[in-house]
């Protein structure tokens, strides 16, 4: 599955840091495309269980960091669990079925 990250049209480079869980019922391949988000900025996605993220060349992955995670199964309690590690949760998606995910990124 390929995620494409790109700022909201009002932020013209995003600078801020990020945190996605990307959970899946099976082992995935998260291909990261990125375009606007400023280097160096720390970006921490949590995966499923035996699923990876692979990065486009360039020094995005420097900042980023991985982790396998167990996640809840149902999502209500996934999304109880993200806002009390984080505090918020600013965006929720899930699908069936997908090759290509898009998601604007910024405040």
């Amino acid at each position: 599955v390929t995620l494409h990250l790109n700022p909201i049209s009002s932020v013209h480079i995003h600078q801020k840091p990020l945190v996605f869980l990307l959970k899946s019922p099976l082992p995935l391949v998260w291909k990261l495309k990125t375009e606007r988000l400023a280097p160096g900025i720390r970006r921490v996605f949590f995966v499923s269980l035996g699923s990876v993220v692979q990065f486009e060349k360039g020094n995005f992955s420097l900042s980023a960091e991985t982790e396998e995670k167990f996640f809840p199964e149902k999502n209500e309690h996934l999304l109880q669990w993200a806002q009390k590690e984080y505090g918020a949760v600013t965006s929720f998606t899930e699908l069936k079925i997908s090759r290509n995910i898009y998601i604007k990124v910024g405040e």
